[in-house]
Parts: C-alpha cells; structure tokens; sequence
C-alpha cells in the first residue's frame, strides 16, 4: 500500500480526496493537514510515501511546504495540488521541488494515476499544464513577463502582502527580519510598476495569484 499524506485547507476537498485515493485499493491516507506548518509536521511523525499538497493554504504556502520538505526529505515524492494551470505556477512548483502538478478539477479522474506516477519516480503533470509550461518556456527570455522575473521568494511575499499580511507577519513566516520584507516589497513595487499594497492585491487577483 502506498502511504499518502493530504494537505489542503478544505475539509470538504480532504475528504473527497480521501474517498479517491482509498477506493483505488492500492493506496491508504495516513495523515491530513489544514495548513502548510502542521503538513510538515505531518510528514515528520508519519512518513508518508507521497506528499499531496494544495499550494493555497494558511500559514506557509505550497511552494515554501515543498522547499522545506526537499531540504528534509529530497526522496519524498510531492504532488502539488491546485486550482491553477498556468505555467508559471507549474515552473514554480518544480523549481520548488516537487516531482507531480494536479489540478483540482483533474484530480477526480487523474489523481491514483498521478500518485502513482511520482511515487515510482516519474513525474506528472496535466496535459493542460504541461501545453501552458512549453509555451512559457517557447517564449523564452525575450518574452518573459514581469511576473515571469519574480523570485520565488519575491512571489510569496507578493502573495503574502495581496492577501492583506502585515511585515511582521511575513517576517515571522519566512524568518527574515521585516526590514527584509520592506526590501521585498520595494522591489515588488518597481518591478511590477505599481504604487501600493491595494495595486499589489489587484495585480495577483488578476494574475490568479489569489483568490478574490
């Protein structure tokens, strides 16, 4: 039986990912999460086979629960799990470290395929994923937008400020000081050309960086 932790901050989405996961016979969910910190938690006490993270969650986001999960455990598989098919979450995600890239409206018939696939070593991602990644890559440097040029710590405190956090809880979150995350958001501010924090959350709300 393949051991399958689940993090995702919806009970509602937990159990029905459950439901697919144990009715394959072939899988069994060993632990559950509601947020980024008690997903690792998780996976210290249990030490599960695979990893199915949302990368939308309170308190550390997916991409950070996957960063510090490589550093601990590099040969645990990890499958993001989202809402988004854009490339540029896709690159994230494996530049992260994970190996698998699933959407939740693809989970109900892709999702012990997928599980499946990252815990034989293989990777997985969505067919629409996969189109929306070679077009991000095809465009190349030339074509690289604003977004595109973001730092992958750049992106969590983007999100992070969109979603209304405060300095110093960015900085408690990512353990850096607040006059780091001061610089951040400076930089954020001249990168994307914008003014202030409400530009910020109106620039990830329409680059589907958040939810509205």
């Amino acid at each position: 039986m393949i051991k399958v932790l689940l993090a995702d901050d919806h009970s509602i989405v937990r159990a029905g990912l459950r439901r697919i996961v144990e009715e394959s016979g072939e899988m069994e969910v060993i632990a559950e999460a509601a947020d980024g910190r008690e997903a690792i938690d998780q996976v210290h006490e249990t030490l599960p086979d695979v990893a199915v993270i949302d990368i939308s969650m309170p308190g550390l986001d997916g991409l950070e629960v996957v960063s510090q999960l490589r550093n601990h455990y590099p040969q645990l598989p990890i499958l993001i799990l989202t809402m988004h098919e854009e490339g540029q979450y896709v690159v994230r995600a494996i530049e992260a470290g994970a190996m698998g890239y699933l959407t939740k409206q693809s989970a109900p018939e892709q999702l012990v395929k997928a599980i499946r696939r990252v815990h034989s070593g293989s990777r997985y991602v969505t067919d629409d994923a996969a189109e929306a990644l070679a077009l991000r890559i095809a465009r190349g440097a030339q074509g690289q937008s604003a977004l595109d040029s973001l730092s992958m710590r750049e992106l969590q405190v983007l999100r992070r400020l969109a979603m209304g956090h405060t300095n110093r809880e960015i900085a408690r979150a990512y353990h850096i000081s607040i006059k780091t995350v001061d610089t951040y958001r400076s930089r954020l501010l001249k990168k994307l050309n914008l003014r202030n924090n409400a530009d910020l959350s109106r620039f990830a709300i329409q680059n589907r960086l958040i939810e509205p």
